[in-house]
């Protein structure tokens, strides 16, 4: 008789960029973020959408999972709670009541919007992303360094692996935290914090760390092993927005900018400088931690492991050989963490680390099949070719190499911010003229904004400064000398005034500071996408696409192909490519301006929402 199957649920809720993870006996089988259901970006809400595929994905129902692990106990929010009450001057009795009635109606909420009715289990934020870095890695042993945000009560530590346990080391504690610092920065430059702090990364690249001095002075006290504390002077640790003092603002005698304002040079300058103050006190931290556990190897997540700036300088400058970062490192991640807690601490299973990783590349969301995606285009009068598999890869090389844009659908969608080649825009990167036109024309966003290479592995280092692989997307590597024709030196020009600058071979992919985010893709990860960079290396001599997320601004990535259509119906996407279909913007202009859009109105309902 067949052994019964093991399934946990890991769930991640209330905070941004909410998700739902189902791991099967240990492996990884489904995970997804809540907003590529509700197309809310970083929605917050319970993902019953993303919990709903998980279980479609693996065929069972909610009763035949065993264990329910919520990550995140409301630590937070019973700080908080104990602030306001005894600054009401109640007692810490009815605060602890209060917490308690906090959890057992978060119980109520899970069992509610599921219908779940084994066991639940909670665990907290840090445990959850320590486990979600370690576990899923290729190594047996390991340093672990999580660098989050506000939302748990130990924002930074470190920490060693080995087997199945996890074992702290050093830890801060609230309110000293790295990702509350460099959210605290993106909101005085104007951005929304907790949603568009990679922007603020890209602007770093602009400016110089002129302000370095002042807040390592005033700002944030670093020790030289890396601990550190944020001067509450500045800051205001309890409320909603803004979360810094006027004294902040005074300190650096510049006016908070507006969403939407104009960036001046003091903007970049205040962008550069936390970045490089970041990354002195990861440096010293991911020093010490080596200094504790000797060991080769070192496994990342939490907020500011999407850094990816930062995440290069460990790799290039780090004292570990190996380094391997949770490529859904925000709040997302923590649902496939939790999960594994049970798996690992609370089930005690032995851990058999796989040669690669145990994510599978990342790619465990919906995919829809060829039927799936006709039924929708044919409901829609929408005119498209079917193409067979190597006509497809010839054509779409074709029209890359003929600076066309194209929309690109294929397999199951990636769980995290970066798109690897599922759900990704893809364009010629030797355009001089190409960054421009995504960032205006396709993506509709700030024209400072940078774009992300995929290449061929086994070329990556003839293109770029890097001798590790980098599958996610999730480190900054230098462009060789041999590869440029001339080094920027009007950076505003570059960035704000759209001139057309041929300063490298491949001028779409390289930031002003010539340097890249770069996917590396062998066969392995992605057979398909592998094959198409191929393609347009052997028939254009160039292994590198511009890889961007199939989205515009201020919206999730796309999941279904009724998402997809719409994203390339209201943008200058020149052609579609969903599964096996081609679908060229010319042919179906007038139809899209007679009908305004509307006619992706009948779509094919998603089976998961």
């Amino acid at each position: 008789m067949e052994d019964k199957k093991t399934y946990i649920l890991g769930i991640s809720a209330f905070y941004h960029d909410a998700a739902a993870a189902l791991i099967c006996d240990g492996e990884i089988i489904a995970a997804a973020q809540e907003e590529r259901f509700t197309r809310i970006k970083h929605d917050s809400s319970f993902p019953v959408n993303a919990a709903r595929y998980c279980l479609k994905e693996a065929d069972i129902t909610i009763d035949e999972v065993t264990v329910l692990s919520y990550h995140g106990k409301p630590l937070l929010d019973a700080i908080k709670l104990t602030w306001e009450v005894l600054k009401r001057g109640k007692g810490l009795r009815s605060v602890l009541s209060k917490c308690r009635r906090k959890k057992l109606f978060l119980r109520g909420i899970i069992r509610n919007e599921l219908k779940y009715k084994n066991e639940i289990m909670f665990y907290d934020r840090h445990n959850a992303f320590a486990a979600s870095a370690f576990y899923p890695s290729p190594f047996e042993k390991a340093a672990v360094l999580i660098t989050d945000g506000m939302e748990g009560s130990i924002p930074c530590s470190l920490n060693q692996g080995e087997g199945n346990t996890i074992k702290e080391c050093w830890s801060s504690a609230f309110p000293d935290s790295l990702g509350f610092l460099y959210s605290a920065f993106t909101y005085y430059c104007g951005f929304r914090m907790n949603e568009d702090e990679y922007k603020l990364m890209g602007l770093a690249a602009y400016g110089d760390p002129v302000y370095v001095d002042k807040i390592l002075k005033e700002i944030v006290s670093l020790q030289e092993n890396g601990s550190f504390k944020l001067n509450s002077k500045y800051f205001d640790f309890f409320g909603k927005t803004p979360i810094i003092k006027e004294s902040f603002k005074k300190l650096f005698n510049i006016p908070a900018r507006d969403e939407g304002a104009n960036i001046e040079k003091e903007h970049m300058d205040l962008a550069r400088s936390i970045q490089v103050v970041i990354e002195e006190i990861i440096m010293k931290m991911v020093k010490r931690l080596h200094n504790i556990t000797k060991s080769d190897n070192l496994c990342l997540s939490g907020q500011i492991a999407l850094n990816c700036v930062a995440n290069g300088k460990i790799v290039k400058e780090g004292p570990f050989k190996n380094v391997w970062i949770q490529p859904a490192s925000n709040n997302a991640g923590g649902a496939i963490g939790s999960a594994l807690i049970v798996w690992y601490k609370y089930l005690n299973k032995k851990r058999k680390p796989h040669r690669n990783d145990s994510r599978k590349n990342i790619f465990l969301g919906p995919s829809f099949s060829d039927d799936q995606i006709k039924e929708y285009l044919d409901k829609n009068e929408i005119p498209y070719k079917k193409l067979e598999h190597k006509e497809l890869i010839s054509t779409v090389s074709r029209l890359l190499a003929e600076d066309n844009v194209v929309g690109w659908f294929q397999g199951r969608m990636e769980f995290g911010p970066r798109a690897l080649g599922a759900r990704s825009i893809l364009a010629n990167p030797r355009s001089d003229k190409m960054k421009n036109i995504l960032n205006s024309e396709v993506k509709f966003r700030e024209p400072f904004r940078p774009f992300a290479p995929s290449i061929l592995w086994e070329e990556a280092d003839k293109y770029f400064d890097m001798k590790c692989e980098s599958p996610y997307m999730m480190a900054v590597f230098n462009v060789k000398d041999d590869k440029l024709k001339k080094k920027i030196k009007n950076k505003k020009e570059f960035a704000f005034e759209g001139k057309e600058m041929e300063f490298s071979e491949i001028p779409a992919v390289i930031h002003v500071d010539h340097s890249a985010r770069v996917q590396t893709v062998r066969r392995d990860d992605n057979p398909i996408f592998h094959e198409l960079l191929l393609d347009f290396y052997h028939n254009y001599d160039c292994p590198v696409i511009v890889n961007t997320s199939f989205n515009v601004k201020g919206e999730p990535i796309v999941c279904t192909p009724e998402d997809a259509y719409k994203c390339f119906a209201k943008t200058n996407i020149d052609h579609l490519v969903l599964g096996s279909f081609l679908i060229e913007k010319k042919i179906i202009r007038k139809k899209i301006e007679k009908n305004k859009i509307k006619l992706v109105d009948k779509g094919v309902k998603c089976v998961y929402c």
